[in-house]
């Protein structure tokens, strides 16, 4: 029989074992960079310790005392890392508007450590802020959750009185004012604002071809009017518009909107490396402290339904005259306000008649305020029953606030096979000059005739006659009295069209047309909200 194998040696144990131990553990050696000079340390406690004794500066206490999130963070270490690399000298407390520039998000050293820790950190501040903050800012802190507590509950109040006050009305229980709120006037610039925030409402405007095409053709045909050039940018929205001005040449675009959309512009403007280029400032433009003493253009979409409706131009016009520079330019520079009487005959079967017979059942209580107020449709150019009249020209180098609410005289032939008319239909047309002396268009000037004018023009329409925009047309339909009304045997329709602010929305807009009858004079009311 064969012995069994004798057992392995110690001495072959003991090679074995050393094989092993010679191998080099899988660790990695972490470098962290100091803020200041060029030394490195193992640790990041040892390298804050070492700014704290040797350049005195205590970066946990600074992020504490600024209350930074971390791309606050971020920003405060890429800050003092590019004035220490370009051997300039930090101010003697960094304050929040120092770190602004979007230009600090980008790291000034490869795989900085400190940036990849400062989560750990932030962490830890969070533990700490009430321990070692001083009791002064804990109360002042204390004071200013109290003043937002307290404008939350103000808000949900004054929502609530309002849907209140909307289900009174419908039901007809409205029995007048009854709190101090209701006798106030309806303040939507909260509500406004937030709608703007909404991802859904930017789509759509970036998908209004005609809209969006119109700004980008006039920037880019007309690059040697933005090359160098600063340029604000009023109601950034995403800042489509300040990054086509950016690629345009523009050497400084300041980016402004009040709503929260402009977390998003930042990060739009981030992601295509134009940060050094636009600055973003959220605010609304009357209240903001821009980078800039004044600016060379103003790009502005303001437009709203029948031109005037969000009451945006009021800012522009604000900020027209506080920044920009004597021969500035206003991107666009002017607009036309028209209006035609209308028939369809197809369009009150499908939107007035439908509701008396509904499967069998009368529900004429859905016609509620179909009358009241302004309908937005894109409506057809035949739904046209009489030419169209250019009753307002805005030109934004010299309208004024008050310039908004107004009354003008309108008139329009009628066609001898019309026999009634249904209402009328308000539209706007934009032009866009790349030269103050020749941006004002006639009255009846046409978008086609205006681009065709100047090397540069650019202009549309918002018409029945044109491509459909976002913002489609104004219907303004005549009550049950007034439908079918006779034309009279002049064959002109005339009268006065009327646009001022809403009673109680400072963002809506209250519309008035009178107009010759074949028995006289009528007139109506409608409601834009």
């Amino acid at each position: 029989m064969d012995e069994p194998p004798p057992p392995p040696s110690q001495d072959s144990d003991t090679s074995e074992e050393s094989q092993w131990l010679d191998i080099e553990p899988d660790t990695e050696n972490i470098s962290v960079a100091s803020l200041f000079d060029a030394q490195t340390f193992p640790t990041l406690p040892e390298m804050l310790e070492h700014c704290k004794q040797q350049h005195n500066f205590d970066l946990r206490a600074n992020l504490r005392r600024l209350q930074l999130d971390f791309f606050g963070a971020v920003k405060l270490v890429n800050y003092i890392r590019h004035h220490v690399q370009n051997n300039s000298a930090l101010p003697k407390q960094i304050l929040p508007e120092d770190i602004e520039d979007e230009r600090y998000l980008k790291p000034v050293l490869e795989n900085d450590a400190v940036i990849f820790s400062l989560d750990e950190i932030l962490e830890s501040l969070g533990n700490l802020d009430t321990a070692d903050a001083p009791a002064s800012e804990l109360l002042a802190r204390n004071k200013s959750l109290e003043a937002e507590l307290e404008s939350i509950r103000e808000s949900f109040a004054n929502y609530r009185l309002t849907v209140e006050q909307t289900l009174d009305q419908r039901w007809g229980v409205d029995d007048g004012p009854t709190t101090p709120l209701q006798s106030k006037k309806k303040d939507s610039s909260g509500y406004y604002f937030e709608s703007y925030a909404a991802q859904e409402i930017h789509e759509t405007m970036l998908k209004d071809s005609v809209r969006t095409d119109a700004y980008r053709d006039f920037i880019y045909e007309n690059k040697h009017i933005f090359k160098n050039k600063v340029v604000l940018d009023l109601g950034c929205g995403t800042g489509i518009l300040s990054m086509f001005c950016a690629k345009a040449g523009a050497t400084c675009v300041i980016a402004v909107d009040k709503s929260d959309i402009i977390d998003k512009a930042r990060e739009n403007i981030f992601n295509n490396d134009l940060s050094e280029i636009i600055t973003c400032v959220k605010g609304g433009i009357e209240d903001v402290a821009l980078p800039v003493k004044e600016v060379d253009i103003i790009v502005s979409e303001w437009m709203g339904y029948c031109l005037l409706y969000e009451a945006m131009l009021p800012s522009v016009l604000y900020a027209r005259d506080k920044y920009l520079k004597p021969d500035g330019l206003l991107v666009p520079s002017s607009a036309t306000l028209w209006i035609a009487p209308v028939k369809d005959e197809a369009y009150l079967s499908e939107h007035i008649s439908y509701w008396r017979d509904v499967y069998g059942f009368d529900m004429k209580a859905m016609q509620e305020r179909i009358y009241d107020e302004v309908r937005v449709e894109a409506m057809p150019k035949s739904s046209l029953c009489g030419e169209p009249f250019p009753f307002k020209v805005l030109d934004l180098y010299s309208t004024r606030p008050e310039d908004l609410s107004f009354t003008a005289d309108w008139s329009a032939a009628v066609g001898d096979e019309i026999t009634s008319f249904h209402g009328f239909l308000v539209w706007f047309d934009n032009f866009f000059s790349p030269s103050r002396t020749n941006s004002l268009p006639e009255a009846s000037t046409t978008p086609a005739a205006f681009r065709a004018a100047f090397p540069g023009n650019v202009a549309f329409t918002t018409g029945p006659d044109g491509a459909e925009t976002h913002w489609k047309q104004g219907l303004l339909l005549s009550t049950p009295e007034q439908l079918s009304q006779n034309i009279p045997a002049s064959r002109r329709l005339a009268g006065k069209v009327a646009f001022s602010v809403h009673s109680d929305n400072a963002r809506a807009l209250s519309l008035r047309v009178t107009w010759s009858t074949e028995h006289g004079g009528s007139s109506q009311d409608w409601e834009l909200k």
